[in-house]
């Protein structure tokens, strides 16, 4: 691993993620949270603030990269409910089957190398009833954006992470087993061709 990849990269996606209107996001999707929760790519812990104690009993968090996660300033200690860290992909998930009422995954899945495969996991360890709740940057409405996410991406990938501008989010949730029953989307303030969001709530077919 190199000195971009060690050092700069992390950080530069820590800052993005924790812009104002991202944080905004956030504060719409994850106090949905209910139950025993699993969080898929918790990074540095942006969420954290933002679930409600009053419906969460146990919250599990996943990250590949424990040297992220160990970056974070929230004190996971004053939380209301329990808690616990699990250095994994979202592609091999330590879990029993039907272990969570609700899965949360904020700007992750523009990354996640073998998305079917992570949904698979999700959907495995997810409850009949439970609940897939999502909001991530993706593939634009406007052909001329989208034109520019196409011919940046494979730049973008390399400098990013493994960041992908030009996914279709709700057409990977819907053809990876679940149906997505509330969505919304939207141009977030931004650079435009990674500030398309789409944010809502899935269940499992």
């Amino acid at each position: 691993m190199g000195i971009y990849d060690k050092y700069i990269l992390p950080n530069a996606i820590d800052w993005a993620c924790k812009q104002k209107s991202n944080m905004l996001q956030r504060k719409k999707i994850v106090p949905l949270a209910s139950g025993n929760v699993l969080e898929i790519g918790i990074g540095t812990g942006l969420n954290l603030p933002f679930y409600d104690k009053r419906n969460v009993n146990h919250l599990t968090a996943i990250d590949p990269s424990a040297a992220i996660w160990n970056k974070n300033s929230f004190d996971t200690n004053t939380l209301a409910f329990e808690f616990e860290f699990v250095e994994a992909f979202s592609e091999n998930i330590p879990a029993d089957n039907n272990s969570f009422d609700t899965v949360v995954i904020t700007y992750a899945m523009c990354t996640i190398q073998d998305i079917s495969k992570a949904l698979d996991e999700i959907k495995r360890v997810l409850k009949n009833n439970g609940k897939l709740l999502f909001c991530e940057h993706g593939k634009a409405p406007d052909i001329e954006i989208e034109r520019w996410q196409n011919i940046l991406n494979p730049f973008w990938k390399k400098i990013g992470g493994g960041c992908n501008l030009n996914r279709d989010i709700p057409l990977i949730i819907e053809s990876n087993g679940f149906k997505i029953i509330k969505l919304e989307k939207m141009y977030i303030p931004g650079w435009k061709p990674a500030s398309f969001n789409y944010w809502g709530i899935a269940e499992i077919k």
